[in-house]
């Protein structure tokens, strides 16, 4: 079940008016195409790391419980601190944690939806009782400024959720995840990657898209894992209480719920304020709407997302 949720983004605010001093570009422009108004981006000395912890205490502080009581981290990212070991490795030693286990994920926009996956598993057979589950990215240490099809698109930050084994009765009504749904076609590598990595150029590398293909492929793929994991779960669109999207476009949110008959007064958008925080994008967007309130426990809770890869898949998570 899952006890709590935090979040933490740089104090850094970059507007879409402050990036037309960067590249050509204008806020209306990036408004009108995604949705975006504004990015946190991460200070120089800030790391990945940083973020996680930040957002794991306050997921902590948030589910009532101490660091100690966790005997599994996962943080979902595609920007770590170093090459190895394991941001959550570091994560784990900033918390106090000398217990159980800590890696990374790595499987883009889809981390979170996959990191949460694999935690239920492990609860699920026993391999762990209490886990922090974290999507963490400084995707602007990524992008080529010099490029206004990308560098517009992304931002900074962490979002982190505390999940704890939990004795249920096998049915919908169980609070955690429900269902998952999981998939990935490598033939598709290059709608969506950066051109760099230790094995290839010896270089960290900048984010490529090709944005059209990548909506498109959106779209269509998220509509169908998204039927996938409801007819696992024997459930309907309209049982969903909350639909918390991968935040990397409005055009392609609304596309999504018009597709699935969801009304958009159902869905938590938060891309505006954050942009697209990669594997971060669906913790934020969960935790803005469970401390403002919209999401309340009880409620039905559908999670999707599509990264590079491609990777796609979905979750539905009882609050």
């Amino acid at each position: 079940m899952a006890l709590g949720c935090g979040s933490a983004v740089p104090d850094r605010v970059v507007t879409n008016d402050e990036l037309t001093g960067i590249v050509e570009t204008s806020d209306e422009w990036i408004v009108q195409r995604t949705g975006i108004h504004q990015r946190h981006i991460a200070a120089d000395d800030e790391l990945t790391s940083d973020l996680a912890t930040r957002a794991a205490q306050a997921a902590l502080l948030h589910a009532g419980i101490t660091a100690a009581e966790i005997d599994l981290i996962i943080v979902a990212t595609s920007t770590p601190d170093q090459t190895f070991p394991a941001t959550a490795t570091r994560v784990q030693a900033n918390l106090g944690i000398t217990a159980g286990a800590a890696f990374d994920l790595q499987a883009v926009c889809s981390g979170f939806v996959y990191a949460l996956s694999v935690a239920d598993s492990m609860l699920t057979t026993g391999a762990a009782n209490c886990a922090l589950v974290i999507g963490a990215e400084t995707f602007s240490r990524l992008l080529d400024w010099t490029d206004r099809t990308t560098c517009v698109l992304f931002g900074d930050g962490a979002g982190a959720v505390v999940l704890r084994a939990e004795p249920g009765t096998g049915t919908t009504d169980d609070r955690g995840v429900l269902a998952s749904a999981l998939h990935s076609d490598g033939r598709l590598h290059h709608l969506l990657y950066v051109d760099g990595g230790p094995s290839s150029t010896k270089t960290t590398g900048h984010l490529r898209m090709r944005g059209q293909e990548v909506y498109r492929h959106a779209v269509g793929k998220l509509t169908e894992v998204v039927a996938e994991v409801l007819g696992k779960a024997g459930l309907a669109p309209t049982d969903i209480d909350w639909v918390v999207p991968h935040q990397a476009n409005a055009r392609i949110i609304d596309s999504v719920a018009s597709k699935l008959g969801i009304d958009v007064s159902r869905v938590v958008v938060t891309v505006g304020q954050h942009a697209n925080t990669s594997a971060a994008s669906i913790p934020l967007a969960l935790t803005a709407a469970v401390h403002d309130g919209r999401i309340r426990r009880g409620d039905l809770l559908l999670l999707e997302a599509l990264g590079g890869g491609l990777t796609w898949g979905a979750n539905l998570l009882r609050w």
